[in-house]
């Protein structure tokens, strides 16, 4: 039986004489945010495992370093190490005394960092009987200076501890003042036969590029409360009124330091003149230094440690010297110290260029520094 319907070409409709449109096909195109989405989506994923494995790495580190979670540890998980010295027989061991090496390294910036937790392992640490602080340091800022000399004089006095200072290549300026938390005690501060000590002095860096700025038609145009807001900015001229200003705060500032001087010296306590004479901010060889009694001994960290031995009343056989690490971080791990993790931001950069009163052997700016932490 035929069928009566008609399956024609949907063309056959139309008339005589025109030509159908050629038929496209649709191409349906993919969205263009959803690789974009997925990508961002792996990404994602990648970030929160990689946080995962430094929460774990960190938790690991604390438990290594015997820090529990139900109490506070203010040196922060350093640890001591024994030490020895093989040309002596100063060894090291597991006597019941400790003498313990506090170091004071780098440029002292504010001083709250490793120093200060070295300080914090010995005041709770019953076994140590005497302190050896090795100062390997061209000093760094008044404040950070005198925070480090404040802890190390407290901590002398509170536990009644003896103190005896090696010097290593350097102990300037801040570093000399650090030194001299040793108080009165006779025969306290050893320095090496190449130590640079002394400059006993202090300094304000500035910079003045004036005539630069106006070789490029530069200007300061600053707003400011008051003309002296800007007395240390290095595109204004000091004048003469804001010299007699910083010379004021200057003089203070000099005069604490020859005050921490006397204390740590009894021999320039009464000698004002000889005293003068030193605290220019001159430099000293050791030996220059041991003739004007800025130091009492030339000698190694070998021959402090037997001293700080021999003023505790030890006996060497019964003691055994540590020195402090600063606890293992995730820089240790990628093959960086902390040192060389420098932080270049803008509150940094604010921080280095900030106008302020320095016990340091130099007047370069502070553009890069290592902070004694």
């Amino acid at each position: 039986m035929e069928s009566n319907e008609h399956f024609g070409s949907p063309h056959d409709s139309l008339p005589p004489g025109h030509q159908p449109s050629p038929i496209i096909p649709e191409v349906v195109k993919p969205t263009a945010g959803r690789p974009r989405r997925r990508l961002i989506g792996i990404l994602g994923w990648i970030g929160l495992l990689i946080c995962f494995l430094i929460i774990g790495v960190q938790g690991l580190l604390l438990v290594a370093h015997g820090i529990s979670f139900g109490g506070y540890d203010s040196s922060e998980g350093i640890e001591d190490k024994s030490v020895s010295f093989p040309a002596s027989d100063i060894k090291g061991g597991f006597g019941s005394d400790k003498i313990a090496i506090i170091s004071v390294s780098g440029v002292i910036m504010e001083g709250d960092g490793f120093v200060k937790r070295q300080i914090d392992r010995v005041r709770a640490d019953n076994k140590v009987k005497a302190i050896v602080l090795r100062v390997e340091s061209p000093g760094g800022t008044v404040t950070g200076s005198d925070f480090i000399y404040h802890h190390l004089k407290r901590l002398r006095e509170e536990r009644d501890i003896p103190i005896v200072v090696s010097m290593g290549s350097v102990a300037a300026s801040g570093g000399y003042y650090v030194a001299m938390a040793v108080g009165d005690r006779k025969d306290s501060i050893y320095a090496e036969p190449t130590t640079t000590t002394g400059s006993i002095g202090v300094i304000i860096p500035h910079y003045d590029i004036t005539g630069l700025m106006k070789e490029w038609g530069v200007k300061d145009d600053s707003f400011a409360s008051h003309p002296r807001k800007q007395m240390l900015s290095m595109t204004r001229e000091i004048s003469p009124d804001e010299r007699k200003v910083l010379e004021a705060y200057l003089g203070e500032t000099f005069a604490r330091f020859k005050e921490i001087v006397r204390a740590g010296r009894p021999a320039l306590r009464d000698d004002e003149v000889k005293l003068r004479k030193l605290a220019t901010g001159e430099i000293f060889t050791a030996t220059q230094a041991k003739n004007e009694g800025l130091v009492d001994q030339i000698g190694f960290i070998e021959d402090a440690i037997e001293r700080a031995i021999e003023v505790a009343g030890l006996e060497k056989d019964d003691v055994h010297v540590v020195r402090y690490e600063r606890p293992i971080s995730l820089f240790d791990f990628a093959g960086f110290s902390q040192a060389d993790a420098v932080k270049l931001d803008l509150a940094t950069l604010f921080e280095l260029t900030t106008p302020r009163a320095y016990y340091l052997t130099t007047t370069l700016p502070l553009l890069l520094s290592t902070y004694s932490r």
